[in-house]
């Protein structure tokens, strides 16, 4: 039987908003927030929340949930992941973000779906662009994909580009994906990517999934109608609050 372990890297020390996970958004932490959306994911059988913080470790028991200390040394919430894999027997690993509290369960069956249909050493998801704005965001990240759904490049730049076509027509004239920050591995190979140097447009575009592309591994991407919500910023937890009192 295969077993998929979601795992939640809850980082103490934001600089935007220290403490993060454990900030109060409607009654709860944030963390707890994403791990009940996690545990109603149907393809999961366990969810581990991987903290640095013995603070952080103490709320997720409190509320039943898992958590594992982890070293706080780590530059990237792939490396806490996969340092909580080196312990599991799990086949995947599902690598879920700390810090969206209305994550989509299905969004994660769609990307443990995708990289078990295509046999891809990982997966991810991504959504059509229809934003303008959005398109000339450098903080959103676009990709683009192959015939048969894997990534080819993840830029912060709007791809593809159009030639001859008026900047305010590109949204008509082709189709823009949004990556969404959801990723899923088979376990071996997450230990083998968090083995592998930094990569050139890895570190120019700050993207750490350039680093399996230019390896030389595939990445599948599941194409999904789930619309992402990260709490980065004081802005932004003033509106994951006032999104759960409109409920």
């Amino acid at each position: 039987m295969t077993e998929v372990v979601a795992v939640i890297p809850a980082r103490y020390g934001s600089r935007r908003l220290p403490g993060k996970p454990l900030l109060d958004v409607g009654g709860k932490p944030l963390v707890r927030w994403v791990w009940e959306r996690a545990c109603m994911a149907e393809a999961v059988g366990r969810v581990v929340v991987a903290t640095d913080d013995p603070r952080v470790a103490k709320v997720v028991e409190g509320f039943g949930g898992e958590a594992v200390l982890t070293s706080p040394e780590h530059p990237s919430g792939t490396d806490r992941v996969a340092e909580v894999a080196k312990g599991l027997s799990a086949d995947f690993v599902v690598n879920v973000q700390g810090d969206e509290p209305f994550l989509d369960p299905e969004v994660v069956d769609q990307v443990v779906e995708r990289v078990l249909k295509l046999d891809a050493p990982m997966a991810t998801a991504a959504k059509r662009l229809n934003d303008p704005k959005q398109l000339w965001d450098p903080s959103v990240v676009k990709v683009v994909l192959d015939l048969e759904g894997y990534a080819l490049y993840f830029s912060r730049s709007p791809i593809p580009f159009l030639r001859d076509v008026p900047e305010e027509g590109w949204l008509e004239k082709a189709k823009f994906l949004r990556h969404i920050g959801i990723y899923a591995y088979r376990r071996d190979f997450l230990m083998t990517l968090s083995g592998l140097p930094p990569t050139p447009l890895e570190l120019s575009e700050k993207l750490e999934q350039l680093r399996a592309l230019e390896h030389g591994y595939k990445i599948a991407v599941a194409e999904t109608e789930y619309e992402s919500f990260s709490v980065d910023t004081p802005e932004d937890l003033r509106r994951a609050r006032e999104m759960v009192c409109g409920r």
